[in-house]
């Protein structure tokens, strides 16, 4: 098929950054883009062929946009199973496909598949509700603390909450959930895994995330991460061994820890580009977005090497501070060397809210660690008067 300057057309299910991100390389490769997204204000708007409006959880809302692409891919898991389904039964190709999918789109049934394909992850167990992972607290069956998180519609943070105290489960929102053991881990890692329904395979170096503790969201992203070579490639080996489990095509963002003797934990993994990867745009000779543009429309691989090393600072919305988004000092930080801003062209901020991120890219780690730092204490993203 001839993906470029003809009458293919690529479906994107999901406008956020993501998309819009995916879409500079459809740009580049000059491929005819749809997207759908549930807002009039979504980021890919301006990057995209053609935008259609609606919820991306409504079987003939999705079965609809679908029927009118050749390659289905999405930017967020949370989409209409069922609609997928169908829309690849009658020929269009969806990467990945309903059945990767739908074995991790519920985290629930995302750990009982590690567990059922020994994949090595913190112990659980699944609840319906609150009120029975109570009893089950009650009983003695878990021990405080524990790790709570919902089984679907979590992001960014949300739907994750560590249990310290009986009174923390106060609050929990009716749903249901899993309890995770306590990990006591002394790295957060990630690997991007890229395959093409060629089987062609390859993974990103791993990298090393650090977290914000209180939004529980990452806060910079380092690559290659600080870590002995044995423990990077038994986490790239890990990583591998999922994604041949889960059989997907595209990108497979894997979620680890690294526990106290070096032992590798898979945490959960993102079937889609991931913020993990974000540095490989500058950092990278393919970035994440190219790679599963190639790989779902089954082309050669690219290069996933590190040119030099790359820290990623995410950009969120300042405590205090929500309306129209105002990026203070941003202009400050474009007079450094190796450093790019990408902002994601959402009007409104709030606190901890996703707004964009900045890429250092150096050959010296430290030093791109240092400006990351200095990234970080320079641009405030707040709201105009």
């Amino acid at each position: 098929m001839n993906y470029f300057s003809s009458d293919f057309k690529l479906g994107i299910l999901g406008g956020g950054q993501l998309g819009k991100m995916l879409l500079f390389d459809t740009r580049k490769f000059d491929i005819q883009t749809y997207v759908l997204d549930p807002s009039d204000e979504a980021p890919s708007k301006i990057a995209c062929n053609k935008f259609f409006k609606g919820d991306l959880m409504d079987y003939e809302t999705v079965y609809n946009f679908g029927k009118q692409v050749d390659v289905l891919t999405f930017e967020i898991e949370l989409v209409n199973l069922e609609a997928l389904t169908q829309l690849e039964n009658e020929g269009v190709k969806v990467y990945p496909s309903p059945k990767t999918l739908k074995g991790i789109q519920n985290k629930g049934i995302q750990k009982q598949f590690y567990t059922e394909n020994n994949i090595p992850t913190a112990a659980f167990l699944r609840f319906e509700s609150p009120e029975h992972l109570q009893k089950s607290v009650g009983n003695n069956e878990i021990i405080i603390p524990f790790v709570w998180k919902c089984t679907e519609f979590g992001y960014d943070g949300n739907g994750v909450k560590v249990i310290r105290q009986i009174s923390d489960m106060d609050d929990l929102p009716n749903v249901e959930c899993i309890a995770e053991t306590m990990v006591p881990f002394k790295n957060e890692l990630a690997v991007i895994v890229c395959r093409n329904p060629s089987g062609e395979i390859k993974t990103y170096p791993v990298v090393e995330m650090e977290f914000h503790p209180e939004a529980n969201q990452v806060e910079y992203v380092i690559c290659p991460a600080r870590i002995d070579e044995k423990v990077a490639e038994k986490a790239r080996a890990i990583a591998l061994n999922v994604s041949e489990r889960f059989n997907h095509v595209g990108l497979l963002a894997v979620e680890m820890f690294q526990t106290a003797d070096d032992e590798i934990l898979v945490n959960e993994v993102a079937p889609r580009p991931h913020n993990s990867g974000h540095y490989s745009i500058e950092a990278s000779y393919t970035s994440q977005f190219e790679n599963h543009l190639r790989a779902i429309l089954d082309l050669p691989l690219g290069n996933t090497d590190s040119k030099v090393a790359g820290v990623m600072v995410n950009l969120v919305g300042a405590e205090g501070f929500s309306g129209d988004v105002v990026y203070e000092n941003i202009e400050t930080i474009l007079g450094w060397d190796g450093v790019t801003p990408h902002i994601y062209g959402k009007k409104q901020t709030r606190p901890f809210r996703k707004m964009g991120h900045v890429t250092i890219a150096n050959e010296d780690m430290q030093e791109a660690r240092r400006i990351a730092e200095q990234v970080k204490n320079t641009i405030k993203v707040i709201s105009g008067q």
